[in-house]
């Protein structure tokens, strides 16, 4: 049997062409469409597994086996900074882009080991290729694949600076809110306005996870209120997003967050809401695929140092759904939804490297 190879200049047309199409959460449909039609010309089996009435993820599934490994990256990305100035550029090494580590970066690694490796096998693979919708807002791309196909072990390429990563974060948003009655400003006292209650409310919450859990991340993504004019807004509202280290257990820090809401006031009612939670995980370094991987690492010359994944993922949706996720690919989580998002050519191609040498080796005694 004839081994292929990873051709750079073929993967990094393949980069540049999904980083000039823009791919936003609900607006992915060029970008699948590119690359189901690439894939086709390229001989693979695709097929779309519709997601909603638009919008569709891709799969290439093995020929009369189970597949024991699915090789999952997703297509979108975050709303552009800048429509004008989106898409691809180089400067040496670093190809930025929206997307460029989070995460076309690996995606265009993913196909490109995969193509390689289903040739070069006859298409006699035992692993699957999935390109997934929804993960930077909704997950409804895994949630549908979840829902329809179930893979042992997955694969997926997040940017991890190329380390190992067999834990995630767990994840919780969450919404804060007061509302009363608007009033004129020359009227108001401290108990009507929501704004003071919604930002008591958090430094209440921010004092608590600095004492009590220094070691999880806590964001306030967004504050708003009412456009009231020259009047107490009748309501505020604020957006946290809560990082969870892999071991931690969402129950009790909720009743935490439930014990610290305020007494609603004569004048003012407050609510919260708890509207994503999505518990962390660890893998034991042990298994098909981490044993496989230990290998490739090996043969690669790379040292093998397992980390946690810090963000929120696909991979919460997959370890839900029984399926045991490990995190690997190009890039940095510091980059990514960044105004410069960039990324290692290099390192793209040592992932694709790494990819390929996987799908070699799954299955190996």
């Amino acid at each position: 049997m004839t081994r292929g190879s990873i051709d750079p200049a073929r993967l990094r047309s393949l980069l540049q062409r999904l980083l000039d199409l823009y791919s936003p959460t609900g607006k992915e449909e060029k970008a699948v469409d590119y690359l189901h039609g690439r894939l086709r010309r390229e001989g693979l089996p695709v097929i779309r597994q519709p997601v909603d009435e638009r919008r569709a993820n891709l799969l290439v599934l093995p020929r009369h086996v189970e597949a024991d490994l699915v090789l999952l990256g997703h297509v979108d990305t975050v709303v552009a900074y800048d429509l004008e100035h989106y898409g691809f550029a180089e400067d040496g090494d670093r190809i930025r882009g929206l997307g460029a580590a989070d995460m076309k970066g690996g995606l265009a690694a993913m196909v490109e080991a995969y193509s390689v490796a289903w040739h070069e096998s006859s298409g006699r693979l035992a692993s699957a290729l999935a390109i997934v919708v929804g993960e930077e807002e909704y997950g409804d791309g895994a949630e549908q694949l979840t829902a329809d196909y179930h893979f042992p072990w997955a694969l997926i390429a997040e940017p991890t600076d190329l380390l190992p990563c067999l834990s995630n974060f767990g994840y919780i948003e969450l919404q804060i809110a007061a509302s009363g009655q608007r009033i004129h400003a020359s009227l108001a006292d401290r108990g009507s306005s929501p704004v003071e209650v919604v930002l008591s409310w958090l430094q209440g919450i921010v004092r608590h996870m600095e004492q009590a859990h220094p070691d999880m991340v806590l964001n306030i993504r967004d504050l708003l209120s009412s456009r009231a004019g020259f009047a107490v807004p009748e309501r505020c509202e604020a957006w946290l997003d809560i990082h969870t280290p892999p071991d931690t257990s969402l129950e009790p820090l909720l009743d935490e967050l439930d014990r610290l809401r305020p007494e609603p006031g004569e004048k003012v009612q407050n609510q919260m809401r708890f509207t994503t939670l999505m518990g962390g995980y660890a893998l034991p370094e042990k298994g098909p695929l981490v044993d496989t991987l230990q290998r490739v690492f090996a043969r690669q010359g790379l040292d093998w140092r397992p980390s946690a994944f810090r963000s929120h993922s696909d991979a919460n949706l997959l370890w839900e759904a029984g399926t045991r996720p490990m995190l690997l690919g190009p890039g940095q989580l510091e980059a990514a939804h960044a105004p410069d998002e960039s990324t290692s050519f290099e390192q793209v191609c040592t992932a694709a490297g790494l990819y390929l040498d996987l799908l070699r080796g799954m299955g190996e005694p």
